[in-house]
């Protein structure tokens, strides 16, 4: 039997000190003897002083340029590398190698944020498949999911309407310990409130007139599993102290029943209305609140996740025409409307909105005559989401960019695409004017005729 050789790992933080302080020693011993030398053998201690200092001075620089090229070889290495990955080639676009010269280490920071940015994207979709999240405020989101699905606390999700709290609800119980079990959904502002009790604790037989048999409650049915009440805000505050009592004693009363019912049920709960407000104003129980605050994820809007608007429309694109979307087109003047309207109804309207775009489109081209009137925003509203844009590391020269584009649409849109008349009303001259249309890719034609369409 072959004996291995025992291998020992030594920390860089260790080694790189004790190289240091080694020839720091070594230098100073020497250095003693090298004095000693000219008055022992009475020779010019000038010229002796001033090579010794010349040699210890290039071997510290020879040192230190191994020793730095010791450390940043393998993070070069890992640059050329990434360079050549057809994946992550785009972290390096618009980014010039003398630019790289002339900062190699901002260079090298660059690089890093940006594999990082590009290997969270790939984690997030291959974890979660059903989400779009191209932006980070989505991905710190589905990064909370991953903490707390494993654990059994108790869930409430903030978010307005069509912003995806089911959604989230379900990938929390499909990456639990409980997905095995039942997983039962509630939506209780669509329950009368007559009826919600029943629904919610179930029922024995001769409880109330038409009980003619026992029926099992959510939490019931949800026993060992996950219950998902949405629209919680919505419950009455009868209700609200029974659902604690389930949440703090683990059982409950059936209506009509006589004796109460244990049951293990994880809680996930939301709601899109303001449920602090609620609490001052009474409407909705304190103790309740925090006892379901446990894990508090707040889902951003729509309209400051703007990365995920172009694959967003992308996906519904895919989800009605399948293997035919390649032949839709969005125009230019479309997409910045889709891209700048605030999207009250979030990501259900966005995506009810490209379905009607489609209908409407003969060609296989959405443009802005297809879009509802409503779509439309001006530049005081594009100035007011700097904020949410800047967040998603978009450079002035962008933002610049989108704010021209939509004054120059505007003009074209109230000259009836007639560029003499538009570029009367910018202040700057046809050929000028011509130069900006053909810079960002504006054709007049598709604006003529268009304050007349109303959709």
């Amino acid at each position: 039997m072959v004996m291995k050789k025992p291998v020992h790992h030594f920390s860089l933080y260790l080694i790189i000190p004790v190289i240091v302080s080694g020839l720091s020693i070594l230098s100073v011993l020497v250095t003693t003897n090298i004095l000693e030398y000219p008055f022992l053998n009475g020779i010019n201690k000038k010229f002796v002083i001033l090579g010794w200092i010349f040699f210890i001075a290039l071997t510290a620089f020879l040192c230190g340029f191994l020793l730095v090229r010791f450390l940043l070889r393998p993070v070069e290495k890992f640059v050329e590398i990434t360079k050549e990955n057809p994946v992550l080639r785009p972290i390096f676009e618009g980014v010039s190698d003398s630019g790289a010269k002339k900062d190699e280490m901002d260079h090298i920071k660059h690089v890093f944020k940006q594999v990082t940015e590009a290997l969270s994207k790939v984690d997030s979709r291959l974890l979660f498949p059903e989400f779009t999240c191209e932006s980070r405020s989505m991905r710190s989101v589905l990064n909370m999911i991953m903490k707390v699905a494993p654990t059994d606390s108790t869930v409430l999700i903030l978010g307005e309407s069509g912003t995806g709290k089911e959604l989230v609800a379900t990938s929390i119980y499909h990456h639990s310990r409980r997905k095995e079990r039942p997983f039962i959904k509630l939506n209780c502002a669509a329950i009368p409130q007559e009826l919600l009790e029943s629904e919610l604790f179930g029922h024995e037989k001769g409880a109330f007139t038409g009980a003619s048999a026992r029926k099992k409650g959510k939490f019931e049915l949800a026993d060992h599993g996950t219950i998902f009440l949405d629209e919680i805000g919505d419950m009455p505050l009868s209700l609200q102290a029974k659902i604690l009592r389930v949440l703090q004693e683990k059982e409950l009363d059936m209506v009509g029943g006589e004796s109460p019912i244990k049951v293990d049920v994880r809680v996930i709960a939301a709601t899109n209305k303001n449920i602090g407000a609620l609490v001052k104003e009474g409407k909705f129980r304190e103790d309740l609140f925090y006892r379901l605050n446990v894990f508090m994820i707040t889902l951003p809007p729509l309209r400051e996740r703007q990365e995920d608007i172009s694959p967003l429309i992308e996906q519904k694109i895919i989800e009605i025409k399948g293997d035919a979307a390649s032949a839709i087109q969005i125009s230019t003047e479309a997409m910045k409307r889709l891209k700048f309207y605030s999207w009250p109804g979030n990501v259900r309207e966005l995506h009810n909105t490209i379905e009607r775009a489609m209908v409407l489109s003969e060609t296989g081209c959405i443009n802005a005559v297809h879009l509802p009137s409503n779509i439309d925003v001006d530049t005081i509203q594009m100035v007011k989401k700097t904020r949410s844009i800047l967040d998603e590391e978009t450079t002035l020269d962008e933002m610049l960019q989108e704010i021209e584009i939509k004054i120059i649409s505007d003009a074209l849109k109230r000259t009836d695409g007639v560029q003499v008349k538009a570029a009367e009303l910018l202040g700057i001259n046809q050929r000028s004017l011509w130069h900006r249309m053909k810079k960002y890719g504006l054709d007049a034609a598709q604006f003529r005729n268009s304050s007349n369409f109303d959709v």
